[in-house]
């Protein structure tokens, strides 16, 4: 399954559509058959800080994290599948205010698929639009690399020409 998709194969009639992220393939590895992490643990999977993961918390990035009897946060697999999701939401240049509104919005719950599709189809018209900007730019590259691959070899043609006839130029100069 892959990041947003329903847990229902196809919609049925009477049958509920579950917003689930899942994070396949999964990028650090999690201990088979645990389920609480602590905000070490978690930045060590995730490569973010605990500072950051206290921030998203502070701002409803994410939802309450459950608490140990000390007061310790204790993550479990839900929470590591948002936040691998946050990270794509990151990676797409989402302004963190609309990261905040999407999860705000799957909290209120299912009477927010709309508004939640129209956030999501906002920001994959942006993605590709940056996608064409660097396709556009990446051919520019590859026309300059192109064009100074050609110049170094029409050099070395020159020089590889110049010294077999200034060899022949020397050799008869000599006889």
């Amino acid at each position: 399954m892959t990041v947003m998709q329903t847990t229902a194969g196809t919609v049925r009639p009477n049958t509920t559509r579950t917003d689930t992220c899942s994070a396949r393939p999964r990028r650090h590895p999690r201990p088979d058959g645990q389920d609480r992490y602590t905000i070490s643990e978690v930045a060590a999977f995730t490569g973010l800080t605990a500072h950051t993961l206290r921030w998203y918390e502070r701002i409803g990035l994410m939802s309450t994290i459950d608490r140990s009897h000390t007061g310790q946060r204790r993550y479990n697999n839900r929470d590591l599948d948002w936040l691998d999701f946050v990270g794509k939401l990151r990676m797409t240049g989402m302004p963190v205010a609309d990261m905040v509104r999407y999860a705000e919005l799957v909290r209120e719950g299912e009477s927010t698929y709309s508004d939640r599709r129209e956030l999501l189809e906002s920001t994959r018209r942006d993605v590709l639009a940056r996608i064409a900007e660097l396709q556009d730019t990446l051919a520019v590259l590859d026309h300059k690399i192109s064009f100074y691959g050609d110049a170094e070899r029409a050099r070395e043609g020159e020089s590889v020409a110049g010294e077999t006839a200034g060899e022949t130029a020397g050799d008869r100069h000599r006889a």
